[in-house]
């Protein structure tokens, strides 16, 4: 892990017993998603005076809920931070408070601003808005929960998906001016209303994944 100036001792635990629970979720969300998340979060950070430590944590564990599901995997990200006795070494409970309702408040379709400054970064760091990257983890998505779609309904539900989140009018909201992910989603927003261009990139990642 990159050095953030994050007490040790926290970093040590992370790593032993948080980081390792990714490896069990779907593609988009291994270990690579989490480490880059807690990456874009500290860069970030450089912009805002935060407690690095508390969002450090947040963005560790934004999406260990997977574990019960995806629909209601940031509220139990949330329950857990609450529930890991491990983070009274490290913070208070106002802080523990705050560092569950970063992680709650992460998801991108949540209707509600987030509410902190905590919740805003790690929401932003997790948009992770590279525009390949974007197609691939929809397509991993899909074969992963829906592996008795054939390649066309693959093809619809990754369409739907980008329309849905990612177009103009879609459910995205970014939060953090200084972060590049505005800049990048006007290239991906340009991918998506070029149908040939998206369906060669569809193509080409769909037989990757497939192999």
């Amino acid at each position: 892990m990159k050095q953030y100036d994050i007490d040790a001792t926290l970093v040590d635990y992370i790593e032993e017993n948080i980081i390792p629970q990714y490896r069990y979720f779907d593609k988009a969300h291994q270990e690579d998603h989490v480490r880059s998340v807690i990456d874009k979060a500290m860069e970030m950070a450089a912009y805002y005076e935060v407690n690095r430590d508390m969002l450090y944590a947040a963005a560790a564990y934004h999406d260990v809920g997977l574990c019960e599901g995806r629909d209601v995997h940031h509220l139990a990200s949330g329950r857990m931070i609450r529930a890991d006795r491990r983070l009274r070494e490290w913070f208070s409970c106002d802080e523990i408070r705050i560092i569950s309702e970063a992680a709650e408040d992460h998801r991108a379709s949540a209707s509600g601003e987030p509410r902190s400054i905590y919740g805003r970064i790690v929401a932003e760091a997790d948009r992770l808005i590279i525009p390949e990257n974007v197609l691939r983890r929809t397509v991993q998505f899909g074969l992963s929960h829906y592996p008795e779609l054939p390649k066309e309904g693959i093809w619809e539900r990754t369409v739907e998906h980008l329309h849905e989140k990612y177009a103009e009018g879609g459910y995205l909201r970014l939060w953090i001016p200084e972060s590049e992910n505005a800049r990048s989603l006007a290239v991906l927003r340009d991918i998506i209303r070029d149908e040939n261009l998206l369906r060669k990139y569809f193509d080409s990642i769909y037989a990757e994944e497939t192999v």
